[in-house]
């Protein structure tokens, strides 16, 4: 005899958590994204430049920054009902590099930061993801003054695999980013759904 009271009914859904990193290089607005698009306060751990730190941290085009993400940002969003989105964001200098393969355990998928004036600084992101088969989508943040590139130039001077998602953002607002981050989960959801399919078939 069946229970006319269910433990679960078909509509019930369990609520879906997915960890995104926000990468990319020195002072391209990572800290900043994570903190205009996040519901919760972020955590950042941000300190001070120093003069030591003058030796090794090229801020040529970022001279107005002050402090450097040391450990990593961290930030919530929900997309939508049930489904909320964990990010992450990386340290851009090479001495923090070490905390990378930490942070990207269990990711769904990256952002890749990008700024058309050193566009060089997100090479080493990009070849990151690429390497490891962590989708990811290149996220330009178009900053007052730089010089306006598309999409498909981006692209081809990045040299990315063809069907990487290239977006145009403004990392300080908050619409901006969760429509990057809508593309990112779309993006990882169909490659992942592909490598499913192609490791059963």
């Amino acid at each position: 005899m069946v229970s006319e009271h269910s433990d679960a009914t078909d509509d019930e859904t369990s609520p879906l958590a997915l960890k995104i990193l926000v990468a990319g290089g020195f002072g391209v607005g990572k800290t900043t994204m994570v903190g205009a698009v996040s519901e919760i306060r972020p955590l950042r751990t941000e300190e001070l430049l120093s003069e030591a730190g003058q030796l090794v941290d090229d801020t040529d085009g970022v001279d107005q920054k002050v402090t450097t993400t040391v450990a990593m940002d961290f930030g919530r969003i929900t997309i939508r009902s049930g489904l909320s989105l964990y990010l992450f964001g990386t340290p851009g200098q090479d001495r923090f590099w070490f905390l990378w393969d930490e942070l990207s355990q269990g990711a769904l998928g990256a952002v890749v930061l990008a700024d058309t004036r050193r566009l060089e600084d997100c090479f080493p992101a990009v070849d990151y993801f690429e390497h490891r088969h962590i989708p990811f989508v290149v996220a330009v943040n178009c900053f007052a003054g730089a010089r306006a590139y598309g999409a498909q130039d981006v692209s081809r001077a990045l040299d990315l695999d063809q069907g990487t998602p290239v977006v145009l953002c403004d990392a300080r607002n908050r619409d901006s980013g969760k429509e990057v981050l809508i593309r990112l989960v779309e993006y990882a959801g169909r490659m992942h759904t592909a490598r499913l399919l192609d490791s059963v078939s």
